[in-house]
């Protein structure tokens, strides 16, 4: 561990104007090494996608372009990747030691269809053209659990609002859960909004896993607790 190499000046090891953590210690010494050396080479240039497209930031034209809001350690993120290299993906996350375990992935498996940016999502929704995504994954987010603190949920009507407008027509938004008041918001927030289509049609549906899901750190930490994941799937109308 090498928790002295933490540098506040170093725009990579700042707090973000986000809530909630985005550094904490306990860091290896090649994690910090590649948030310093490495992220910039892979790093999403909000400039060219507001200016040029989403195709520009890859070297090549994708089949289909995703992006993942808050990707925790980017298991998830990692995963899809490795598995689609013919799909570019965004990965948003403010938490750096997040960041860090993603880029150690990233850079061991040569993993070049990932973009991240690690600080706020909303900057890069901003920036995204219209009908630009196909899909679109929120996986866990902080479930803000004190009602005077509900306004910070990422699922809220501004956030949406933006998403259904970088979301393609038939593009899907997943959502996943263990928090059963989160899941009740988020399912209020999209089934009153008239651009999303919840697909659900059984229990099942939302109660199970995806076929070939890949469970990340903070699901098995749920199931540890006790908790089950809701899984939901919306489409953009």
């Amino acid at each position: 561990m090498n928790e002295d190499k933490y540098d506040p000046d170093n725009p990579m090891h700042k707090s973000r104007k986000v809530h909630g953590r985005t550094f904490v210690k306990g860091m290896s010494q090649r994690q910090f090494d590649l948030l310093d050396d490495f992220l910039p080479k892979v790093a999403l240039d909000v400039d060219l996608l507001r200016d040029k497209g989403i195709e520009a930031l890859f070297d090549e034209a994708k089949a289909e372009y995703c992006m993942e809001v808050g990707f925790g350690g980017g298991e998830h993120l990692a995963r899809q990747a490795r598995e689609n290299p013919d799909i570019g993906y965004i990965g948003c996350e403010p938490f750096q030691n997040g960041v860090a375990k993603l880029l150690i992935e990233v850079e061991d498996d040569g993993i070049d269809n990932i973009k991240v940016h690690a600080d706020d999502a909303r900057t890069v929704l901003d920036a995204l053209p219209d009908g630009c995504l196909d899909k679109l994954f929120l996986l866990y987010p902080d479930p803000w659990h004190k009602s005077k603190h509900n306004k910070r949920r990422f699922v809220s009507a501004e956030n949406m609002a933006q998403i259904a407008r970088v979301l393609k027509q038939g593009a899907i938004f997943f959502v996943a859960s263990d928090i059963p008041d989160y899941v009740s918001w988020t399912l209020r927030h999209l089934m009153n909004d008239a651009n999303f289509e919840w697909l659900a049609e059984a229990d099942q549906d939302w109660l199970l896993p995806p076929q070939g899901w890949q469970s990340t750190r903070y699901e098995r930490k749920a199931q540890r607790n006790g908790r089950k994941s809701a899984y939901m799937f919306f489409r953009k109308l």
